[in-house]
């Protein structure tokens, strides 16, 4: 199957910069999408930002000029530069992918077990 394990949260001041990094691992055939959602305390799930393989992406509103996303398609590796970082980016940052694995017929949603971003005021 795929694995994918994040790395780079923490504790920042506002106005810092962060940058979280996202492996995927195992019998993986191709990726397609790999992005990053996050969960606020209290809050559900959303998007922050996603690439697909060919390196187009998308960012929810409230991320848009701070934050940007990258990918390495040779390391199956997403990545992504948090600056000018807001007490209201605060919460766990979950990794995501769309996988299609070795012998498989379709691409399978994977996460992340989430990386805990604190953005102290």
């Amino acid at each position: 199957q795929v694995q994918l394990v994040e790395s780079g949260g923490g504790l920042v001041q506002a106005g810092g910069s962060l940058r979280l990094s996202c492996a995927a691992s195992g019998s993986i055939f191709s990726i397609s999408a790999m992005g990053w959602y996050r969960q606020a305390p209290g809050k559900q799930r959303e998007l922050v930002g996603i690439i697909t393989s060919a390196g187009r992406s998308n960012y929810a509103d409230s991320v848009k000029g701070r934050f940007a996303i990258s990918r390495d398609n040779a390391k199956n590796t997403v990545y992504l530069q948090m600056d000018s970082l807001k007490p209201e980016d605060t919460g766990v940052y979950y990794c995501y992918a769309e996988a299609l694995v070795i012998g498989g017929v379709r691409y399978l949603e994977v996460w992340g077990q989430g990386t805990l971003v604190t953005v102290s005021s």
